[in-house]
């Protein structure tokens, strides 16, 4: 049984300057920047998770870590369904993936709001500072460059093809890997009317509609892999996303990602 964690919320102006700055000074170029997949547990049948959904929607917006891509994935788990309100993008399969982040982590139980970050870091999804920190932290981290080419029609049982590449993935890794690729849509939304949220307008950035485990990877080996799937009628194709990441077998930590729009 999961045990649902609430935050003592305090309200914290996103936009100040000592939290998002921009990068680069004299017009001079920003160094490429190293890709960090942020992971965001949230259900909308919690009254903390909305804090936390907005500061995920900050952060893929505004990029404020230099040397970073923040590549957001918001992902809902369902052991919330059961208080009044059935959250339209949960699942088991995130729930499922969340307690995989425990027990690789060691945490006594998830939690909602929960950001885990690059597969490394645990932090409390509202946190703001600790997010950025461990950004930057993950940014640091030796990384794999992981090639990704997205294409797709726009008939209304469109089919998106996905080529995956990863040319160096290390020897010394000391873990095979998972390629996995996910679907997220922006600007969703939802009126709450039960739950914790009853009353309440909620709204989403980079909710994963679909997550695929691709296949593994062996170090010292190249890998590419072609991934063929449907895109759902509702969804609305100039709001997706697609994200290819490397997730280690034994530890979860991601070793490098990718991530392209879908078009129109």
């Amino acid at each position: 049984m999961l045990r649902r964690v609430h935050s003592v919320l305090v309200c914290l102006t996103l936009l100040s300057a000592p939290l998002f700055s921009a990068a680069g000074h004299g017009g001079q170029a920003a160094p490429a920047r190293v890709p960090v997949v942020v992971e965001l547990f949230t259900s909308e049948g919690c009254s903390s998770c909305p804090p936390a959904d907005k500061l995920l929607a900050d952060l893929d917006r505004m990029q404020p870590v230099p040397g970073a891509l923040i590549i957001p994935l918001e992902e809902h788990v369902d052991y919330w369904n059961s208080d009044g309100w059935q959250d339209p993008f949960s699942s088991a399969e995130f729930t499922s993936r969340q307690q995989l982040y425990a027990r690789h982590l060691r945490l006594p139980t998830p939690y909602t709001p929960q950001m885990i970050v690059a597969g490394r870091t645990d932090v409390r999804g509202s946190a703001s500072r600790d997010a950025l920190a461990a950004i930057a932290e993950a940014a640091q981290a030796p990384s794999v460059e992981v090639g990704l080419e997205v294409t797709s029609d726009a008939s209304p049982n469109s089919v998106l093809h996905a080529a995956v590449r990863a040319d160096s993935y290390p020897a010394d890794a000391g873990e095979s890997a998972e390629a996995c690729l996910a679907i997220t849509e922006d600007d969703l939304s939802s009126n709450v009317s039960a739950g914790e949220n009853k009353g309440r307008h909620v709204e989403h950035r980079a909710v994963v509609r679909k997550f695929i485990y691709v296949d593994h990877l062996k170090p010292g080996k190249p890998f590419t892999a072609n991934v063929s799937t449907r895109i759902a009628r509702e969804w609305k194709r100039e709001n997706l996303r697609v994200v290819v990441f490397l997730a280690g077998d034994s530890t979860g930590k991601i070793f490098g990602a990718a991530t392209a729009t879908v078009g129109r």
